[in-house]
């Protein structure tokens, strides 16, 4: 897998890491994308849903919201 250098806010870093709970930075910022990338996807997977929902006739009851 290719890697990408960036410099961020340490101050940013460090939040990020007490909000996670994790120790590494690198892992930490990490995680914040894929919680990002992942949020996405079940946005788009909503959507969707959606507008499939009308066509087959079925309700899709809303889903709970994600924090």
């Amino acid at each position: 897998m290719a890697k990408v250098n960036i410099a961020l806010d340490a101050e940013l870093v460090v939040e990020v890491m007490v909000l996670a709970g994790i120790g590494n930075p690198q892992d930490a910022v990490e995680a914040v994308v894929r919680d990002y990338i992942a949020r996405g996807h079940r946005t788009e997977a909503r959507a969707v849903s959606r507008e499939d929902s009308p066509r087959s006739g079925e309700i899709v009851p809303p889903e709970p919201p994600q924090g």
